[in-house]
């Protein structure tokens, strides 16, 4: 491509960027909150807000997907002129998290808040401001390839249950597969290391998760008629998460780590180059240490290795002073963050040994868990579509190198390779301090500006690879 083309998608990205911004606000005044039932009336305001936005674009086709269980999606199609261009499926979500605590929120979460280069407002990184570069990004690759359609094959699906762990979005892709065929699919979920060092996620962990509840005596016991010469629940829960790692930050769950795909040298090499270090993240996480697995760096224990947290522990009496007893149940929440090849039903089946083998004669131990899990995803670094990816990035930040990096949360994505059966890139700007999830999240217009640049270059090298050679 040439620094003319370059130019061109750039020179239109900046000349429209305050309708993305007025966009963007006018989106993001829409509290689609999947997880609060009283708010499915918004989520579906916010899918209707989308599909209006991208016929508004100029997409010929967009539908709102809500012929099943699932919450409102929306699906747009532009046909390229091209009959042998590939086709590229873009993913995202435009439901959002709640806000609570409210009271930790500088602003209204719902009032979108400008100042300098930031905006603020819950969903403006995770993930409406990513879906919206993507429209600026289309018409921006259109004005600067002279062309009327895309050079690929354009289909968009944008689900609006993502922040509710995604529960029926299997089935949607089941009942939509014609519509999702691609050769190629481009998530739009994700972030790079810092605004001056371009990236690209090539992984997401999977998930899975439980809660671990232990019985002892049929009714709380007066401690001191009974302490010591009955199993305390609250005593086992803890000796149990105690022993779920090693003193090296390892885990301890039977075959855990047994179908681990480990980084190559390569990969730690390209780790390695990532500015920042530890201290960055300190800052961010708002911690005094680090802590983990013994002989990886904070940025590989990240994202390229799996981990068992403990997300709540609990039993006996919980108010002020004292109750003296030995208390009838106790319980723990745990995850377990996995990689590439880890498999959630394995891990599951290992967890259970692992409670079964540390359960104490005289308690029950019962593990409930959330699901059937979600799987991890991997993308390989020498794939065509990742490379049509890098080099655009790279691109839209003046040629600098794009490092590999992997994201420690998780998504879909897994569900969607599966079902798609085609080579999966990820094209996302959000900052690590952008605070997703939590009060006052926010993002960088700057980085919305280069992330349309990027979307609008990508289209046109996507079609030089061709579909062949995507398909591998």
């Amino acid at each position: 491509m040439t620094s003319t083309q370059r130019s061109g998608e750039r020179e239109y990205v900046l000349a429209h960027r305050d309708e993305l911004h007025a966009d963007l606000d006018a989106w993001l005044r829409i509290p689609g909150i999947s997880a609060q039932p009283d708010r499915h009336a918004d989520v579906r305001r916010s899918a209707e807000w989308f599909a209006e936005a991208a016929r508004r674009t100029g997409f010929p086709t967009v539908e709102l997907l809500d012929d099943g269980p699932w919450l409102p999606a929306v699906y747009a199609e532009w046909r390229s002129d091209d009959p042998d261009a590939p086709v590229v499926l873009v993913y995202g979500h435009h439901d959002v998290q709640p806000v609570d605590p409210l009271e930790l929120w500088h602003t209204d979460p719902f009032d979108p808040t400008v100042d300098g280069d930031v905006l603020r407002a819950r969903g403006a990184s995770d993930d409406k401001g990513q879906l919206l570069f993507h429209l600026l990004g289309v018409r921006a690759h259109l004005a600067a390839t002279g062309r009327t359609s895309p050079k690929v094959t354009l289909r968009f699906i944008i689900e609006g249950e993502e922040e509710s762990g995604s529960p029926h979005f299997e089935e949607l892709l089941a009942s939509h597969a014609d519509k999702l065929a691609c050769d190629v699919c481009v998530v739009t979920d994700t972030g790079m290391i810092a605004p001056d060092v371009p990236s690209a996620v090539t992984g997401m962990r999977g998930l899975v998760a439980a809660t671990v509840t232990l019985h002892g005596p049929d009714l709380d016991l007066h401690s001191g008629q009974f302490g010591g010469a009955v199993p305390n629940p609250a005593t086992e829960i803890g000796r149990l998460v105690a022993a779920l790692h090693d003193d090296e930050g390892r885990v301890q769950v039977p075959g855990f780590y047994d179908d681990v795909v480990e980084l190559t040298d390569t990969e730690r090499a390209l780790f390695a180059k990532v500015p920042g270090g530890d201290e960055a993240f300190l800052r961010v996480a708002q911690s005094r240490a680090t802590h983990g697995e013994a002989g990886f760096s904070t940025l590989e224990r990240l994202g390229a290795r799996p981990t068992a947290e403990v997300n709540g522990i609990g039993g006996g009496y919980q108010g002020d002073g004292h109750k003296t007893i030995v208390p009838s149940d106790a319980f723990a929440k745990v995850s377990f963050r996995l990689v590439a090849d880890q498999d959630p039903a394995r891990v599951a089946a290992g967890f259970e040994r692992f409670v079964a083998e540390h359960t104490a004669d005289g308690i029950e131990a019962r593990v409930a868990w959330e699901g059937a899990g979600v799987r991890p995803c991997l993308v390989p670094l020498d794939t065509p579509a990742y490379g049509a990816l890098t080099d655009a990035i790279s691109a839209a930040f003046d040629g600098a190198e794009v490092l590999p990096t992997r994201e420690g949360g998780s998504g879909p994505e897994a569900a969607l390779q599966q079902a798609l059966g085609a080579p999966l890139v990820f094209l996302g700007v959000g900052l690590p301090d952008d605070q997703i999830h939590a009060p006052n999240e926010k993002v960088s217009l700057p980085m919305l500006h280069k992330g349309a640049e990027a979307a609008a270059l990508l289209w046109s090298g996507l079609a030089a690879t061709g579909r062949d050679a995507l398909r591998g």
